[in-house]
C-alpha cells in the first residue's frame, strides 16, 4: 500500500517541514541558548530523511487515488509528530523522555494545547517559540499548505484536501482550482495572525509574546509562553483581543473568504452555522455569569464579566487559554465547559470538537424523527439555511457521531485502566479528543503526572480528533488495505 506516490509526497513534505526548524534555530543562535544543537540535529535528520524518500522517486509520475490521500495525511501527521519531537527530545532544557517529547509535539501540531511542561517561563526562547510555531503550522494543516504547491510535484491535490478536511462541507471549493483554494485559506490565516500579533503588541505584550500568542490564538491552540497562560498579563484588554480573534478563528475560513471577496459581512449573518454558534456561546456565557455572580466567585462584577466571558469563549472555541482557570469554579460549571468543548467551533475553522454544523444537523434530524412519529405519512426534509440537506450528509453525520461516542467511551475506559481516576480519565480524553487542552482533576494544569501509557493513549486521541475520526479510523479497516 505504501506506493511510490505516497513515499514521494511524504519525502517532499518532510523536506518542507524541515525548513520550519530554521527560525527556532536562528533564535537559539541569536540568544546563545541551549537549543542550538538540538535544532541543528533535528533539521539535519528531517531534511535528510525527506531527501532519502524523495530523490529515488523524483522522476516517477503517478496520480494519487483517494485512499492514497488518506494514507499520506495520517502518515504525515504521525511522522511529523515524531520528527517534531526531536528538538524537544534532544534539548537539554527541558529534559524530556521520548513519550513526553512526542506528547508535546503531538499536542502542538494538533492544536490541542495539553502540555506536560512545568516552569515554562524559564525555558529557552527557542523552545518557547518552537512550541507556538508548531500550533500555528497545525492550525490550518500543513497538508493544505502542501496542496498549494502540489503542481510542482506533478500530482493532483484534491485527494489530499478531501482527506485533510473530512467535514460535511468538505467538497465546497472557494475557487475553481484546489491550489488556489489552499492559497486563499492561507492568505486569510496569515492576515489574521499578523493582525492578532499587532493587536497584542499594541496592548502591551512584548514582540516575542505577541508573535507567540498570535500563533496559538489564530490556530486555536492554547499554548502560551508562560505557566499562567493569559493570566500572566492580567489585562482585560488582552483578554478582549484574544476573545475576538478566538471567535473569528472558530468561524469557517471559507466564509471569511466569501466576506472578503464580497466586501460585505452579510454572509456571516445569513450563515445558519454561525448564528447557531453565536447563540450557543451566548447562552453558555449567560449561564456562567449567573452562577459566578450567585456564588460571589469574584470580588467585582467587572472581574466576573472579564473572567467568565473569556473562559467560556476559550473553552467553547477549544483554544484552552486560561486566566484564573475554570476547574475550581463552583457547581456544574467545570463539567459544563468541558462538555461544551465537544461542540467546538464551525466546520472549516481551526477549532476542534464535533463542529457546530454537525450538532445542528443532529438536532434537526432528531426533531424530524419526532415529527415523523406524529405524522407517519408526511414527507419531512431537513433544511439548513432554507436548503434541503441530502440523506447522504445526514447519514454521514450520524456515522461520525456514533464513532465519536464509541471512541470517547473506549479511550476513557483505556485511560482508567492506566490508573487515572474517573474525573481525570474522562476529562483528559474529552480535552484531547476535542483538541481543547486543559482538563479536570490532575490534568487541570498539566499532564505531567499521567502514566506513560496514558500519554500514548491521549496522543492517539489528539490525532483522532484533529483528523475528525474518519480519516484515521478508515486506515484501521481491512477493506482499506485490499487492493
Amino acid at each position: 500500500m505504501l506506493s511510490t506516490a505516497v513515499l514521494k509526497i511524504l519525502g517532499v513534505l518532510l523536506v518542507m517541514f524541515s525548513t520550519t526548524l530554521l527560525p527556532p534555530l536562528v533564535i537559539a543562535l541569536m540568544g546563545h541558548d541551549s537549543g542550538v544543537t538540538a535544532f541543528a540535529l533535528a533539521y539535519l535528520a528531517t531534511i535528510l530523511s525527506g531527501l532519502l524518500l524523495w530523490l529515488p522517486l523524483r522522476h516517477k509520475q503517478r496520480e494519487l487515488r483517494v485512499r492514497d490521500g488518506f494514507l499520506i495525511v495520517v502518515l504525515f501527521w504521525t511522522v511529523l509528530a515524531l520528527f517534531g519531537a526531536l528538538p524537544l527530545l534532544l534539548s537539554p532544557d527541558p529534559q524530556l523522555s521520548m513519550t513526553d517529547a512526542l506528547f508535546e509535539s503531538m499536542s502542538g501540531l494538533t492544536t490541542t494545547g495539553a502540555t506536560i511542561l512545568t516552569g515554562i517561563d524559564s525555558l529557552p526562547p527557542s523552545i518557547l517559540y518552537y512550541r507556538q510555531q508548531l500550533q500555528w503550522l497545525g492550525g490550518m494543516g500543513i497538508i493544505v499548505l502542501a496542496v498549494a504547491v502540489m503542481p510542482m510535484l506533478g500530482v493532483g491535490g484534491m485527494q489530499l484536501y478531501r482527506a485533510e478536511t473530512p467535514g460535511p462541507m468538505k467538497d465546497t471549493k472557494l475557487t475553481p482550482r484546489i491550489t488556489e483554494t489552499a492559497k486563499a485559506l492561507w492568505y486569510i490565516y496569515l492576515g489574521l495572525t499578523v493582525s492578532c500579533g499587532l493587536a497584542y503588541w499594541l496592548s502591551g505584550m512584548s514582540v516575542f509574546d505577541a508573535v507567540g500568542h498570535a500563533f496559538s490564538t489564530v490556530a486555536i491552540g492554547g499554548f502560551s509562553t508562560h505557566d499562567q497562560s493569559m493570566g500572566f498579563f492580567d489585562s482585560p484588554t488582552i483578554s478582549l483581543i484574544a476573545s475576538g480573534f478566538m471567535l473569528i478563528s472558530a468561524v469557517n475560513f471559507a466564509l471569511h473568504f466569501t466576506v472578503v471577496r464580497a466586501r460585505s459581512p452579510r454572509a456571516y449573518l445569513r450563515d445558519p452555522e454561525v448564528r447557531a454558534f453565536a447563540g450557543f456561546v451566548s447562552l453558555v456565557i449567560l449561564i456562567t455569569l449567573v452562577i459566578l455572580l450567585f456564588w460571589n466567585v469574584y470580588s467585582s462584577i467587572g472581574d466576573t464579566l472579564w473572567h467568565g466571558v473569556f473562559q467560556v469563549i476559550s473553552i467553547g472555541t477549544t483554544t484552552g487559554f486560561t486566566t484564573t482557570g475554570f476547574h475550581w469554579w463552583p457547581s456544574f460549571l467545570p463539567v459544563m465547559l468541558i462538555i461544551m468543548s465537544a461542540v467546538g467551533g464551525c466546520a472549516g475553522s481551526t477549532a476542534g470538537g464535533m463542529k457546530m454544523i454537525r450538532v445542528v444537523l443532529l438536532y434537526k434530524q432528531g426533531r424530524r424523527e419526532i415529527n415523523q412519529l406524529i405524522h407517519p405519512s408526511a414527507f419531512i426534509t431537513v433544511k439548513l439555511g432554507n436548503k434541503p440537506v441530502s440523506d447522504r450528509v445526514i447519514n454521514a453525520v450520524w456515522g461520525f457521531f456514533a464513532l465519536y461516542i464509541l471512541s470517547y467511551v473506549g479511550l476513557s475506559i483505556a485511560m482508567t485502566a492506566t490508573g487515572a481516576d474517573l474525573v481525570t480519565a474522562f476529562s483528559a480524553v474529552t480535552a484531547c479528543l476535542n483538541n481543547l487542552g486543559p482538563g479536570l482533576g490532575t490534568v487541570a494544569d498539566n499532564y505531567a503526572s499521567l502514566n506513560p501509557l496514558g500519554k500514548w493513549i491521549l496522543c492517539f486521541a489528539m490525532l483522532l480528533g484533529r483528523l475528525e475520526i474518519f480519516t484515521l479510523l478508515v486506515l484501521l479497516t481491512p477493506t482499506f488495505w485490499r487492493s
